[in-house]
């Protein structure tokens, strides 16, 4: 089992077009064998499938004949892109008066699909859907710091207050939970894969970038871990039980001999991964089952309702769900979103090699190892420095006040490393209304309760508190402060929010520009090259 890792050097571009990436990965295998241990990953998990027919080359980032991925709709029709995508539509949450509603809470999510899938639909020189601006914020580092392996809590709080951008006469309060780093006490992985290899996924961005995508994962993984693999299409079928981790060359030869073909029935699958997970339990260790599909599900149980039905009578097993969402035209997100959410796991969505290589390789401590389990935050207003306020995004993660106190209240699952940001836009009290300044006494509270993983969904939760005074509030807020409001405000813009004000994406751009720090893996960058393609959809 391997630590929580960082990249080592620099990673593809997250917008490079999977042919072309597939095309840099599988050149680079033939061409770096006897190569030092360091390129191992890139090298085994992108060998030459012999049965595996290329991916189509690429001109202007559409394949030829890439009408042919749009599936047809009434009629029979070509739909417009988009068309059969599914997604959750939340009401945004308005502003509410501290005097009558003190207490704002929701369930910690540390989900980044929504990010790549924006990037993927900005692109294709689509209007983005689905968005949910805290996946948008939470897809970044803002450098908090992490509390150490002896420390009495698994995470810190760090906050900050300075004027909102997009309305001067507010107040934007950032709130950021960082978890640590350091990797629970563990006796190694229990990993069933969960394969979607329905007809849905016989496109190159699909099950070929599953099939790459996990063969990255593979070479994370030693001979502590044991790996699973159920493929389900009109049926499910066991490809492998209990392969030790360390036999690499098996595990991706499984993995490239897939093909797809057949209908969808998820819930069997799912069904069929948790009792391999179960089997195979490892006590002490991360038994997860990683489910990798387009969401849609058309055999048997397949509503998002039917599908967490299914994964809350597991949820007390031990064993936890990630999904990894892929493919267009027919993304079922809400239907994944629902199943990460439920099966206390976390959900990516995978547009690029590189993208699955900053989940899987980069983020593999994030990803797999859970430190705080059922993280709720409430926060408490003071009605003396604050006249209202509202929550930015988490949309579908909001809980009813008296479900912070309640153990028996699903919330959501923290890995080794993640950070969960919040944004809260204030209405200043008093003669501070319309300054967006200086404000004497505490602004407010944060409550923050959570489970440790090995107490379990049935444990007593703890709770720590961390009140934010005065002097959080800054003039010249940090490079990080700037740059989480600006993806925050590219967010009130791409779901038209009713509070957006005067956001606009000249300053998005010019505000993230400015705040790009170190960037050592260039993601900040890319997010001005996306605002820039977004500026271009007119």
């Amino acid at each position: 089992m391997h630590p929580v890792t960082r990249r080592t050097s620099p990673a593809l571009p997250l917008t490079v077009p999977l042919a072309a990436a597939l095309t840099v990965v599988l050149a680079l295998a033939g061409c770096t064998a006897g190569s030092d241990e360091s390129g191992t990953a890139a090298q085994t998990a992108n060998l030459p499938a012999p049965d595996m027919a290329p991916a189509p080359e690429l001109l202007n980032g559409e394949a030829p004949g890439a009408e042919r991925l749009v599936p047809p709709g009434p009629g029979g029709e070509p739909s417009a892109p988009g068309d059969g995508e599914e997604y959750d539509d939340s009401p945004e949450s308005p502003f509410l008066d501290v005097a009558t509603s003190p207490l704002s809470t929701f369930s910690a999510d540390v989900d980044t699909a929504s990010y790549s899938n924006l990037r993927r639909q900005v692109n294709q020189g689509e209007a983005p859907q689905g968005v949910r601006i805290e996946e948008l914020v939470n897809y970044f580092d803002y450098g908090y710091p992490a509390p150490g392996a002896g420390a009495e809590h698994p995470f810190s709080v760090t906050t900050q207050v300075a004027a909102a951008p997009w309305n001067p006469e507010h107040q934007l309060a950032m709130v950021g939970v960082q978890a640590t780093e350091a990797l629970p006490a563990s006796e190694g992985n229990n990993i069933v894969f969960l394969l979607d290899v329905s007809g849905s996924m016989d496109e190159p961005n699909k099950l070929p970038l599953l099939a790459e995508s996990f063969a990255l994962l593979v070479e994370q993984l030693d001979g502590d871990d044991r790996v699973s693999i159920v493929t389900y299409a009109g049926d499910n079928r066991v490809v492998a039980d209990s392969v030790p981790g360390s036999e690499h060359g098996v595990l991706v030869d499984h993995l490239r001999s897939l093909r797809a073909g057949g209908s969808t029935g998820g819930a069997a699958g799912l069904t069929t991964a948790y009792e391999l997970a179960e089997k195979n339990f490892v006590r002490g260790g991360n038994n997860r089952v990683i489910l990798a599909t387009d969401g849609d599900f058309n055999v048997g149980p397949s509503t998002p309702e039917e599908l967490t039905d299914l994964i809350e009578a597991e949820r007390d097993s031990g064993v936890y769900v990630s999904v990894l969402g892929f493919g267009m035209y027919n993304l079922k997100d809400s239907t994944m979103e629902a199943i990460a959410d439920h099966g206390n796991g976390n959900y990516a969505y995978i547009d690029t090699l590189a993208e699955a290589r900053k989940v899987l390789v980069d983020e593999f401590g994030s990803t797999m190892f859970v430190v705080a389990q059922d993280l709720k935050l409430q926060v408490e207003l003071n009605p003396a420095t604050v006249s209202s306020y509202r929550l930015i995004g988490y949309d579908n993660r909001r809980l009813a006040d008296e479900d912070f106190d309640d153990d028996t209240k699903d919330a959501g699952d923290v890995g080794a490393g993640h950070s969960v940001t919040a944004f809260y836009e204030l209405v200043p009290a008093g003669t501070a209304a319309g300054s967006g300044g200086d404000v004497g006494g505490d602004l407010m509270s944060v409550h923050v309760r959570y489970k440790t993983p090995d107490g379990g969904v049935t444990g007593a939760s703890t709770e720590v508190d961390f009140p934010v005074g005065a002097d959080a509030f800054t003039r010249t807020p940090t490079a990080d402060f700037a740059f989480a409001s600006a993806v925050a405000e590219l967010g009130l813009i791409a779901t038209g929010s009713e509070y957006r004000g005067q956001a606009n994406l000249d300053a998005v751009r010019q505000r993230a520009a400015g705040a790009l720090g170190a960037d050592p893996y260039g993601l900040r960058a890319e997010f001005v090259d996306l605002v820039e393609a977004y500026s271009a959809l007119g």
